[in-house]
């Protein structure tokens, strides 16, 4: 049997876990439920593999996950999480349900059918007995990656150093459904601003302020943004002031920062940290920094992509593009440890962190094929 038909005849099963996974919610900032989803996800894992499940408590967040399958050399890192952006009661409103082979729910598409999909695929290599002897596959599911991954962005890298490839379960590029190969980098900064109060109207003259001072600092920052390098610059949210008839003497914005490049990436750094006044009475201060590597596209990512191409076509019958996005993953953090890795090998859907989101159950047992022929091949 091809692992192919062993996923699809195993589709309800699947779409009863899903279900029961959809249907608790698990917020990035609730430990309590995030423990509860955590516990879910190992005891599946330990149900449909036979691997070992084991929950890296966490003091902050829901409880780490790392799921371990066979003993051999070669390490392969698959990365998901289980935290999503719906807060508590989201499912209770809008529960799991499937309309016209699309599937619905807080969270199916971001990411817990892509989880449940690589578990499916490791489960398939047990029962069809093709779990290569030499591998030892590591599933790792985080708790908050939603928010950055402050907590398991360590355990991410930990183990992608000790692996030969990474494998990332987060959702493809719609619609093709390309695997993404690069993406950019994300730094995050807040500027401050003083200057100097005063009357709007009395005392116009003696004021200072921060809030014109902050207007000229963010013309020149959005002038950063290059296109041709890959660069922008995006000043989100500004605040600062505390009356229209008051010379505002202190105000605030955040910046975002996206970058292809390490080498681009330190030098907007550099240019942040050397801020400096147009106005005089005025003091700029910085705060923050890069907060995820570029997942740079490299030879050996290359040629992890020609094998998947590879596979789709000649075994899957179907086109298996690749792409790059300025939105970030923890697959950044483990491509910046020097292993290839791939991303978007979740499922196929749309609308993430929309209260529409859906996958497209019809590809769920190609999309686990996939992964579980990288797994063999790799």
């Amino acid at each position: 049997m091809s692992i192919h038909t062993y996923v699809q005849e195993n589709m309800s099963h699947y779409l009863q876990l899903l279900e029961e996974a959809v249907n608790m919610d698990s917020p990035s900032r609730d430990k309590q439920l995030g423990d509860r989803m955590a516990g879910w996800f190992a005891l599946q894992f330990q149900r449909l593999t036979g691997g070992v499940a084991e929950l890296i408590p966490n003091k902050t967040y829901g409880d780490q996950v790392r799921c371990t399958l066979g003993n051999g050399e070669k390490q392969i890192l698959i990365i998901g999480h289980y935290d999503t952006v719906w807060l508590e009661g989201e499912a209770a409103r809008r529960p799991f349900a499937i309309r016209d082979e699309k599937a619905y729910g807080p969270g199916v598409y971001d990411m817990k059918a892509g989880v449940l999909q690589a578990m499916f695929a490791m489960r398939a290599l047990v029962k069809l007995d093709r779990l290569p002897a030499d591998k030892k596959i590591v599933l790792l599911l985080n708790s908050d990656e939603e928010i950055g991954s402050p907590t398991s962005r360590r355990l991410v890298e930990e183990e992608a150093a000790r692996s030969v490839a990474s494998f990332v379960l987060e959702p493809p590029t719609e619609p093709s459904g390309a695997l993404k190969t690069w993406r950019k980098g994300s730094a995050h900064f807040t500027l401050s601003v003083s200057g100097i109060s005063s009357h709007a109207g009395v005392d116009h003259q003696k004021g200072v302020s921060a809030i014109e001072e902050l207007a000229r600092q963010v013309q020149f920052l959005h002038a950063l943004t290059d296109y041709e390098k890959g660069t922008t610059v995006n000043v989100g949210v500004i605040k600062g002031g505390i009356g229209s008839n008051v010379v505002a003497d202190s105000a605030e914005a955040e910046v975002d920062v996206r970058f292809i490049s390490m080498e681009e990436a330190l030098r907007i750094e550099k240019v942040m940290s050397e801020l400096t006044p147009v106005l005089a009475g005025t003091n700029i201060s910085v705060k923050g920094g890069i907060r995820r590597p570029p997942m740079e596209r490299t030879e050996e990512t290359g040629k992890l992509f020609s094998l998947a191409q590879s596979i789709s076509i000649n075994e899957l019958g179907m086109a298996l593009e690749e792409s790059g996005t300025g939105g970030v993953s923890d697959g950044n953090f483990a491509a910046a440890c020097g292993v290839p890795t791939l991303d978007g090998l979740g499922v196929k859907g749309g609308y993430a962190h929309s209260p529409d989101e859906w996958i497209e159950l019809g590809e769920i047992s190609t999309r686990a094929t996939l992964l579980a022929r990288l797994i063999e091949e790799v």
